[in-house]
Parts: C-alpha cells; sequence; structure tokens
C-alpha cells in the first residue's frame, strides 16, 4: 500500500501522460523531429515540477502527522527535529514559548510549525532543487540529507541531485520567461518524469524507514 502522498502524485501523473497523448495525435507516428508541439513538452515541463514539489510538500506533511500519531513521547522524535523546534521557541519574544511543548503540547507545537514553515516556502517562491528538498525534510523530520538516498545502477545521489537541479532550472525558464535557450523535446519530458518517478520511490523509502525506526510503523 503507498502513502497517500504517492497515490497523489500517480494521479497527477495522468496528466502528463494525456499530454503525451495529445503530442502524439499532434505530430503522428512518423519517425524524426517533430515541430509545433513544443509548447505540450514546456507544458509538462512545468506539470511535473509542479508534482514533485507537491509530493515532497504532502509527503512530510502526512509523515509528520504519522509521528503526532504514533509518537508515545516528545523524546522519541529526531533529535535534529526537537533542537530546531527548541531553538525555534526559545528564539521567540516571550520567554515561558519553551513551555509550549510540556505535557502534549508539543503535538499541537509540531502541527502549527508545519502549516508556518509552509507558509514561508510559498512567500519565498522556492523551488523544489535538491537543497531545497533536504532543507524540507530536515526541518520538517529531522531526516539529514534525504537526497542521500537518490541514488540506482548506474545513477549516484549527486548525479541525480545535478540532474534534478537542471530540469527544475529548465521549468524555472519556461515559467517565469516563456523560453529556453533550446528546444523542449519529447525525450527530455520523458527523461525528466522517468527521474521524478525515481526520486518519489527513493524519498518515499526513505522517510518511510525513518518513522519505522521511530514509532516501530511507517505510512506503508
Amino acid at each position: 500500500m503507498a502513502s497517500e502522498a504517492r497515490r497523489n502524485f500517480d494521479k497527477n501523473c495522468e496528466d502528463v501522460r494525456r499530454l503525451m497523448t495529445i503530442h502524439s495525435s499532434i505530430a503522428g507516428g512518423t519517425p524524426g523531429r517533430k515541430y509545433g508541439v513544443d509548447v505540450l513538452n514546456k507544458s509538462a515541463i512545468v506539470l511535473i515540477t509542479a508534482f514533485w514539489e507537491a509530493y515532497c510538500e504532502d509527503l512530510a506533511a502526512e509523515a509528520l502527522a504519522h509521528l503526532v500519531a504514533n509518537c508515545e513521547d516528545a523524546s522519541d522524535l529526531p533529535k535534529e527535529l526537537k533542537k530546531r523546534v527548541l531553538d525555534e521557541l526559545v528564539g521567540q519574544a516571550h520567554e515561558l514559548a519553551p513551555w509550549e511543548l510540556a505535557g502534549e503540547g508539543w503535538r499541537t507545537v509540531l502541527t502549527d510549525r508545519l502549516e508556518r514553515l509552509q507558509a514561508q516556502r510559498n512567500r519565498r517562491l522556492n523551488t523544489p532543487r535538491a537543497v531545497q528538498i533536504d532543507e524540507l525534510f530536515v526541518t520538517t523530520l529531522g531526516i539529514s540529507k534525504v537526497s542521500k538516498s537518490w541514488y540506482w545502477p548506474g545513477v549516484s545521489s549527486e548525479m541525480a541531485r545535478r540532474k534534478l537541479d537542471r530540469y527544475v532550472e529548465l521549468r524555472g525558464s519556461i515559467a517565469h520567461r516563456g523560453s529556453t535557450t533550446g528546444s523542449v523535446t519529447k525525450y527530455r519530458v520523458n527523461d525528466y518524469l522517468s527521474l521524478v518517478k525515481s526520486l518519489v520511490g527513493k524519498t518515499g523509502g526513505r522517510v518511510n524507514g525513518h518513522l519505522k525506526s521511530i514509532t516501530g510503523d511507517g505510512l506503508f
């Protein structure tokens, strides 16, 4: 059974499949480069990036809800997560803020904190590059360098990070300037979608293992 975030991602990817179906119907089945369909490929790049970002946000929220519901005590939480939460509370204006963690208060603090962090990311217009995804999961769940899990035969985690960043930059060129330095081909769409699907699987597995190590149970 997959996480809710993964099920939503798979459902969203149907939109990319539909775009590529339209691409094929316009371009026909003959080999060679096709013209007049570049806009469909650009749209697919934008969608894939949005679906990747949404997956990571959804997974972080779903995993945090799992921790809040299944941790018996705040002492079971990851050390990095506890440190960040305490640092934030100590930095608040009133000196009694850390006492919000007392008793069961930590559950409310973590839930409210996630909403605040999401709002901050939206205001900063962050993009889902590797460094931002690493920051999301260490800040929300205490997982250090989730991108280290992004490897599979023939691809190292560093290669995966660089490739993701290049595609996210391509998405930025399309979304903010409407143009790119080169054409966006169907091959690039398929390559990007394949990459993101691999990243989704590896990220989900890393998060699930993290949850099991803390609560004894995961999302799937």
